[in-house]
């Protein structure tokens, strides 16, 4: 008998440590406190599967409901000794997935949920509460446009025009990035009315004053800068073009130099170890008046005036290369173009020199001169044509650099103005250049939705409670990836140490910031052995290595979440002539 086919073998991989969190965040019970399920809801709760669920998303990046069920039934120790609840893979068929999504659906439970759940994990993590950044992102489906619903054709930020897309608007703390707010709207809604609904929901959440919220341009409306302003809270936002326009930009940059002002040079340091220069700044007040239902406000701003060193050189070099390619362009119209129409006349020249100006936008950086000559000639007469007398006008082009113009565009290039009402005791100008940079936060948590872990696109669902259900789920295990990262990252800088032994074909390499998929995938291929009653009847646990103790020790989660899964006896028999199954047997 090959005794080697009696054994039963249950990959474990991170779902512990994925329930782990899930419980310190406390989901399933706060689940189960805002989402009462109707009375012939049988086997464990809402919030069971729900998290039972979440830990199969974050485990194999997939939000298919069709491949829960069959997940759960190869791993029902696991998820049964995890959780302390007798999990049934029934527990986790489509019909109830679905259930749980059209419960997560409901708006007004929801908002109580997450509000909750937010003032909870700011205090359970002891989270400081100082900047929230907002942002919406967009995710197409196949499913259509519905035109009474949610799924609309809109200014695509995946760069899918062709398909139907939901908007989703994200307020997120800084530094970790963790969800404080998630809004869902039509996908064709414009951005700029999204703000100040979320940033209510942030207020009353976090129930702070004096909170700085960083956006991008969208956020720079001015109805929304005062609703920030007029609760006592700060912004921090990029303004547009047509906010600042070049002529007043211009203006800025000549009151600087009247001033004598001098620019404060912005470092960092990258990835090179040594502090970098990425910018230089200087800051301008203005007074600002806003006209909101007959009432007139009056507040002071700060506008920071910043220049990125790199963006500045790439835009330079370019404006640089446009010109010549332009002068170059609009010389050639001197020579006989082959394969083209001949110009003729002076009006022809003016038409293509404009075009060419417009096309390497270079306005007002080139000089250009016509002269003009008069040439008459004769035709004689050729197979019954009379002889004929052609007047013709020839144009010969000049073209100069306009040196000075061009000097003033590149000194002014590549300025952009940031707006806040934030006193510069608590924002200075580079402490405003460095928040605004860290942008990349809430871009990493879109990233993470849409993309790996949590996968939302491509998506597989059709109905729109079903989405908006998925997309509040997915929301929660954003809110784990974030805090799983911080606390380790937290861990770390307390004794200035570095981790290794997490990067796949490179052991030694440390880092002081793991990321969080890392970190779980650190614990792939660990697996629970059940021996057969013939040879003992026992668990254990293949894989669990020193690293795996060290990631858990550093996230204060107790080893015992992989030991409680095996027994206390030593390692498997092997038969005699059949090979051993090698585990390994760790214990608190």
């Amino acid at each position: 008998m090959n005794n080697n086919e009696e054994f039963d073998v249950e990959r474990v991989d991170d779902i512990p440590v994925l329930l782990a969190v899930l419980e310190r965040m406390g989901i399933q019970p706060l689940l189960d406190k805002h989402f009462m399920t109707h009375g012939n809801w049988q086997g464990i709760s809402l919030g069971w599967v729900a998290v039972v669920w979440l830990s199969y998303i974050l485990s194999q990046a997939d939000h298919r409901l069709s491949h829960v069920q069959s997940w759960a039934e190869n791993r029902l120790e696991t998820l049964s000794i995890s959780t302390g609840t007798a999990i049934r893979a029934l527990d986790l068929s489509d019909d109830r997935l679905q259930a749980v999504l059209r419960y997560l659906s409901d708006s007004l439970h929801w908002e109580k949920f997450e509000q909750e759940l937010g003032g909870n994990l700011i205090q359970a993590y002891d989270l400081k509460a100082e900047r929230v950044r907002l942002d919406p992102t967009t995710a197409s489906s196949y499913c259509g446009v519905n035109e009474q619903g949610l799924f609309q054709y809109g200014y695509s930020k995946d760069h899918r025009p062709d398909l139907a897309q939901i908007k989703v608007m994200l307020a997120t703390l800084d530094p970790l990035g963790m969800p404080v707010a998630t809004d869902i709207v039509a996908g064709n809604k414009a951005d700029d009315p999204l703000y100040c609904p979320a940033i209510t929901r942030v207020r009353e959440t976090l129930k702070k004053t004096g909170l700085l919220y960083v956006g991008d341009s969208k956020m720079g409306a001015m109805q929304t800068r005062w609703f920030i302003h007029e609760q006592g809270d700060y912004y921090l936002v990029p303004l547009s073009a047509t906010q600042i326009p070049e002529s007043v930009l211009t203006s800025y940059l000549m009151e600087r130099e009247q001033t004598a002002q001098e620019l404060t040079e912005v470092y960092r340091d990258l990835d090179s170890g040594e502090p970098t220069k990425i910018a230089e700044a200087f800051e301008i007040e203005v007074e600002q008046m806003a006209e909101f239902e007959g009432n007139k406000i009056n507040w002071k701003e700060r506008h920071l005036v910043v220049r990125s060193i790199k963006i500045a050189n790439a835009a330079q070099n370019s404006l640089k290369e446009r010109v010549q390619q332009a002068q170059l362009e609009l010389e050639q119209l001197n020579q006989p173009r082959k394969g083209k129409k001949r110009l003729i006349g002076l009006s022809s020249y003016q038409n293509e020199v404009e075009r060419i100006i417009e096309k390497y936008q270079v306005e007002g950086l080139l000089n250009v001169e016509y002269a003009t000559e008069r040439k008459i000639s004769q035709r004689r007469a050729y197979k019954g044509q009379p002889a004929q007398i052609i007047k013709e006008e020839l144009v010969t082009l000049s073209v100069q650099v306009l040196s000075e113009a061009l000097t003033q565009k590149l000194t002014s290039c590549s300025w952009r103005v940031y707006a806040t009402n934030s006193p510069s005791e608590q924002l200075s100008v580079t402490d405003g250049v460095l928040v605004y940079r860290d942008e990349y936060l809430v871009e990493k948590g879109f990233g993470r939705m849409k993309g790996f872990p949590l996968s939302l696109t491509p998506m597989y669902l059709q109905r729109e409670d079903h989405i908006i259900g998925l997309i509040r789920l997915l929301s929660i295990g954003l809110r784990l990836l974030t805090l799983l990262e911080f606390e380790m990252r937290r861990s770390l800088s307390k004794n200035d140490e570095k981790i290794s032994g997490i990067y796949p074909g490179n052991p030694k390499r440390k880092t002081a910031r793991p990321s969080s998929e890392l970190l779980l995938a650190a614990f792939k291929e660990i697996s629970l052995v059940s021996v057969p009653i013939a040879l003992g009847g026992n668990r254990y646990l293949t894989k669990f290595s020193p690293i795996h103790q060290q990631i858990l020790i550093r996230l204060n989660i107790p080893l015992k979440i992989y030991t409680n899964l095996a027994d206390d006896e030593g390692p498997p028999p092997s038969t005699s002539g059949e090979p051993s199954v090698m585990v390994s047997h760790l214990r608190e």
